[in-house]
């Protein structure tokens, strides 16, 4: 059987819970579902607050979007924490993916610049 508490991952989920839920009612399930991670280190939220969603989901129009960033060491919890969030009725929707890095593409060394701006010139010329 494979090793699954090997080395620690960090992960981020995304939540979509009902913008009718107080913000204590969120806090509070933000906290029992965290409660079942059992991650090393802080758990970082972003809250991006009520938002007008894209299509509607389950009748809402709005959802209250809130971004997490967690490190688990022993990922066999990531199943139950998925099936609480499921069987929550105030969790429109969620997304959980590993975190790689940051946002955006990485930073380019003066060499790559260098080739990108050559590059980008011949093609001007062929037009």
């Amino acid at each position: 059987m494979p090793n699954t508490k090997a080395t620690s991952r960090t992960y981020e989920a995304v939540y979509i819970f009902d913008s009718a839920l107080e913000d204590q009612q969120i806090a509070d399930k933000l906290q029992k579902h965290h409660g079942l991670l059992s991650a090393t280190g802080d758990i970082t939220l972003e809250h991006w607050g009520r938002r007008q969603l894209a299509y509607p989901i389950a009748k809402r129009e709005n959802g209250y979007y809130i971004i997490a960033q967690f490190t688990l060491d022993d990922v066999t919890v990531l199943p139950e924490f998925e099936r609480a969030l499921k069987l929550d009725e105030g969790v429109l929707r969620y997304l959980i993916s590993l975190h790689e890095r940051e946002l955006g593409a990485p930073p380019m060394t003066e060499e790559e610049l260098a080739a990108r701006k050559k590059d980008d010139d011949d093609d001007d010329d062929e037009e």
